[in-house]
């Protein structure tokens, strides 16, 4: 008897015109910040935030530059090896895939700190806001990668293992969805319940903390599940390069929650 589930019949395409593919991989990005930005709007407007419309602009379009720049740089600087050295060229192919939350992450910190610079606008208000539903991104990207056949489990006997084809037809753990639920559904449920205590609300930096933290257990954990990138495989320690630069996030992530918690007390 063959174990696992047989991988759904999904084209990682949406449609096509001639050259031109719509990809899930790539809506899942457009949908996940457009979401986001309409969130996020929603928002400012039900709590009287203050945040003008044209600073939740512009917080919107640096973020999404940092997002599409940083993560971009980050799969070539962490998981791509020597293979961008040789084909610069192919950095600029985003539709073939390759992008790090990690590297994201950061451009899009960066983004909301100039935003919040050049509008004069609360930088720590904006983080917040970005972490309450940055994880419909992260749930629809998840989704992308299992639609890919990509970035699959390791090789397991559970009843619910799937038989990806560039997996090997092995069963193994759907450890896309497993993401997507936890670092998607799960953060983004967590933060939102924990926004209407207004004490958390009015105290700007606090969900910003929990997001990084919660990020960073929930990817160090959920590693045990997947496979590890083919061309880098296990690290130091036994552990994935995703494990490695998810430690550091949350070790960041526990001292930014203690400054807000002590800057409070003082």
């Amino acid at each position: 008897m063959m174990i696992g589930l047989e991988f759904p019949n999904i084209s990682p395409v949406i449609f096509s015109i001639g050259s031109f593919a719509v990809r899930w991989y790539s809506m899942a990005y457009l949908v996940g910040i457009v979401a986001a930005w309409f969130a996020v709007r929603k928002m400012v407007k039900k709590y009287n935030l203050e945040l003008t419309h044209q600073q939740i602009e512009d917080a919107v379009f640096f973020a999404t530059i940092g997002i599409i720049v940083g993560g971009r740089l980050g799969y070539v600087f962490f998981y791509g090896r020597d293979f961008f050295w040789h084909h610069p060229w192919k950095i600029l192919e985003l539709w073939h895939g390759g992008m790090s939350f990690h590297g994201g992450a950061v451009g899009a910190i960066l983004g909301l700190l100039y935003a919040a610079w050049s509008r004069k606008a609360s930088f720590w208000l904006l983080t917040d806001l970005a972490a309450l539903f940055a994880p419909i991104g992260i749930f629809l990207g998840r989704i992308a990668n299992f639609v890919n056949d990509e970035l699959w489990g390791r090789v397991t006997d559970v009843p619910w293992a799937v038989r990806f084809p560039s997996g090997g037809y092995l069963p193994r753990h759907p450890s896309q969805l497993y993401e997507a639920a936890a670092e998607g559904l799960g953060i983004l449920i967590v933060l939102n319940l924990l926004w209407l205590y207004k004490p958390i609300r009015d105290r700007h930096g606090i969900v910003s903390a929990l997001f990084v933290i919660l990020y960073g257990i929930f990817r160090i954990g959920l590693e045990y599940f997947r496979q590890p990138d083919e061309q880098l495989g296990f690290l130091s320690g036994g552990l994935t390069m995703g494990q490695w630069l998810s430690i550091p996030v949350l070790v960041f992530g526990v001292m930014l929650l203690a400054y807000f918690l002590i800057k409070r007390e003082k």
